[in-house]
């Protein structure tokens, strides 16, 4: 099964940031990322210099995402162990938005779209989720029950003509924002990010001084300064799957794991839109998963999440799950 515990030797997911100019990224092992490969067309995550970085830091960090796990399998023998009263997940979100032109410093409107955007894809209302194709319908995630309302907006003008993931938009000593109260808010920053990078997130475990996600301002939501085929407002939702403990679809690896049970082995990842019906040649064959908001197709065609992501996704707010302050009723 894909969902076997790992014990993260290698921690290749925690910091994820993806890129507009897409690398077939290969794993080795459990231990090593490769972060370098020929360059095609899409996405591209960029985690090891960050994860580097991170380790560095925080040593720590291996043994708290490792626990995370362990509460995560139990919570898949148990998830009712923590459900709301009312069954739904209410997350308070403060935007900071980091600009030097007119341009960067978004309108509301655009905020309030990508809002929206989480929204429809987390309940399953977007439009385009019928479009899953029939062999997938059986493990759609319908519903996941988590909300996004947004409870604040901080504005804040830089001299910086980019930032980069080294998290110093996340600083205010650094020039940006720090998080504001990040154990009960998902801190979305929304800048112009660097080298084609269209975000990244922070996985459950690590520092609540740099919690949360990163956008670029041409992906952010799905009206204004967005740029198409980013302009649907998936990154947000990807980036955020990420902040719930999302892996990407393929693990990160050759035919790797996502830790999830119900999505198929990818090859690796995919871009632009594929065709329906695209086959890995992994063990078994599996017809991939290209729909899903973890793989890097375009916005336009990523619609779905599945029943095993969500259940590991509400796994973060049960005991243990590294997100457990936000279910707090």
């Amino acid at each position: 099964m894909k969902k076997t515990l790992l014990y993260f030797m290698g921690l290749t997911m925690f910091a994820i940031g993806c890129q507009k100019n897409s690398i077939n990224e290969t794993g080795t092992d459990l231990n090593n990322v490769v972060a370098d490969a020929p360059a095609s067309f899409g996405r591209h995550c960029a985690s090891y210099e960050v994860l580097e970085r991170q380790l560095k830091e925080d040593p720590s960090l291996v043994g708290r995402m490792q626990a995370i796990e362990e509460a995560t399998e139990r919570f898949a023998s148990n998830p009712d162990m923590a459900r709301l009263v009312n069954g739904v997940y209410e997350i308070p979100v403060v935007v900071n938005v980091l600009y030097k032109t007119t341009a960067e410093n978004i309108s509301d409107a655009q905020i309030a779209s990508q809002i929206a955007v989480l929204n429809a894809d987390f309940a399953a209302t977007n439009t385009d989720y019928n479009l899953t194709p029939s062999i997938f319908t059986a493990v759609r995630s319908g519903n996941t029950n988590i909300r996004f309302v947004l409870s604040q907006t901080i504005r804040k003008v830089t001299t910086k003509s980019s930032w980069t993931t080294n998290d110093a938009v996340k600083k205010t000593a650094s020039g940006g924002l720090n998080p504001t109260s990040p154990t009960t808010s998902l801190n979305l920053w929304c800048c112009n990010l660097g080298g084609g990078i269209l975000g990244y997130a922070q996985f459950p475990g690590g520092s609540s001084t740099t919690d949360g996600v990163v956008i670029d301002n041409n992906a952010f939501g799905s009206t204004g300064t967005v740029s198409a085929p980013y302009n649907k407002g998936r990154t947000a939702t990807h980036e955020v799957g990420h902040w719930l403990n999302l892996r990407h679809i393929w693990g990160d690896a050759t035919c790797g794991s996502d830790l999830v049970g119900d999505t198929p082995t990818h090859n690796t990842a995919n871009y632009g839109c594929p065709a329906s019906g695209h086959k890995s040649t992994c063990t078994g064959t599996p017809i991939e998963m290209t729909m899903n908001y973890m793989d890097y197709t375009d916005d336009a065609c990523m619609y779905m999440f599945s029943a095993g992501q969500k259940t590991r996704m509400l796994a973060t707010f049960a005991t243990g799950g590294g997100r457990t302050t936000f279910a707090q009723p």
